[in-house]
């Protein structure tokens, strides 16, 4: 009788690390998207800020 497991060790058993792994990336990409839309749109720079709204013109992305 093989009383080896054939699982790698650990596997299957890790589920809140693997539901963490999946959310930092999630996380990151809203931050950095909070910063495009946010930071870059309501920029003091003129050019800066008037690319940010003709962009989001082009995209039906509501503004004012």
């Amino acid at each position: 009788m093989n009383t080896f497991s054939t699982k790698p060790e650990g596997a299957g058993t890790n589920a809140a690390a693997l539901t963490i792994s999946r959310a930092v990336p999630i996380f990151m990409a809203m931050l950095l998207g909070i910063f495009i839309v946010g930071g870059v749109g309501f920029s003091h720079i003129e050019a800066v800020h008037n690319a940010a709204h003709d962009y989001r013109h082009s995209m039906s992305f509501p503004c004012h």
